[in-house]
């Protein structure tokens, strides 16, 4: 099961209280205090992991305590620390305080950690404070409590290129035939009920993650159909790559198509309109007459958006795709410049 969100409470460890201690042994008259210092507490660790792929875990466990500080003891023992507590997340989570709503701290990296609740700091104890006037001091420190916040997580997925399209626009299908990925793939649209990730072969030694969105609808950033729950998983790619449906079996105009999915993203997160982009044309093999595929490429053209005729069934077109992968920032110095296509535009 895909969980991309949680909420949990977690809690360092309290510091240990300083000893209040004198020393009394045969033969030494003037022992004096010899109170150790209580143990820090335990912190609470988030550390990103390329093992777990989900937040699954912490739905079901959501309280996290770490070990307390142990109190001093005479002979100058200081008292145990407290133990610390991992969190193991997925590799691109986010914590933030789900009080503030402050970030505290971004993943993004394997074994990346962060300190989420610090624990509380021992107190001393009363050998600490023997000064040449105050030579048997009673006075020692409380420990200091550990933090205790309530933490919202937030996984968005790392990928390099992210694939967008309406429902079955065939994006499960050309992940599935440009990787080891094996997402549902079905006739019937909403297939896709969670994002996947694939891992492209683009040459010899190299490699790019791309990232299988589930469809999106007109309204999908205002929460409409599945998108508003999955669009965040694209703004951490880098590039864009459309999916448009060019079949006889369709009835969508494919340039309006790609508006939607344009202003989608647009009104989502104005960055994710500005990000270089290319357009795919799906289901090459069963175009038709090819005017949806001529409409499509002309706006394209005008407009200098790098366009790819795709099938995935036959392979028709899949090199061209995955060089376009290997370098996607560099297919078309002016894909940027497209970002301020809006709905009013015509083909």
């Amino acid at each position: 099961m895909f969980i991309d969100h949680a909420t949990i409470f977690v809690q360092a460890g309290d510091g240990g209280d300083g000893a209040c201690s004198f020393r009394r042994e045969k033969y030494m008259p003037r022992g004096g205090p010899d109170g150790g210092d209580g143990g820090h507490g335990g912190n609470v660790v988030c550390t990103a992991s390329t093992r777990v792929t989900t937040l699954l875990d912490l739905k079901y466990q959501r309280h996290y305590e770490a070990g307390a500080g142990r109190p001093g003891h005479g002979s100058r023992r200081h008292g145990r620390a407290g133990a610390d507590v991992t969190i193991t997340v997925p590799v691109g989570t986010i914590v933030k305080d789900a009080k503030t709503r402050d970030v505290l701290t971004d993943l993004v990296a394997p074994d990346q950690s962060a300190v989420v609740a610090r624990g509380g700091k021992g107190g001393k104890g009363n050998s600490r404070f023997a000064t040449p006037t105050n030579r048997a001091p009673r006075e020692y420190e409380r420990g200091v409590p550990g933090e205790k916040v309530s933490l919202d997580l937030e996984l968005k997925l790392l990928a390099d290129v992210g694939l967008v399209g309406l429902p079955n626009a065939g994006k499960s299908t050309l992940l599935s035939t440009l990787s080891a990925a094996r997402p549902d793939v079905a006739d019937y649209p909403f297939t896709t009920l969670r994002p996947h990730l694939g891992v492209v072969a683009t040459g010899d030694y190299e490699r790019c993650v791309v990232a299988d969105i589930p469809g999106l609808i007109r309204g999908a950033h205002a929460g409409k159909g599945l998108g508003h729950q999955f669009l965040k998983h694209i703004q951490r790619t880098r590039f864009l790559l459309y999916l448009i449906d060019i079949s006889e079996w369709t009835a969508d105009d494919p340039v309006r198509a790609l508006r939607v999915l344009r202003e989608e993203l647009s009104a989502f997160d104005r960055a994710l309109g500005q990000r270089a982009f290319a357009v795919a044309g799906t289901k090459f093999d069963i175009r038709g007459q090819g005017a949806r595929l001529r409409a499509l490429r002309r706006y394209c053209e005008q407009r200098h958006i790098p366009f790819f005729p795709v099938a995935s069934v036959t392979g028709e077109g899949l090199d061209a795709l995955r060089a376009l992968l290997a370098h996607p920032l560099h297919a078309d110095d002016t894909a940027g410049d497209t970002a301020g296509d809006t709905a009013g535009d015509t083909a």
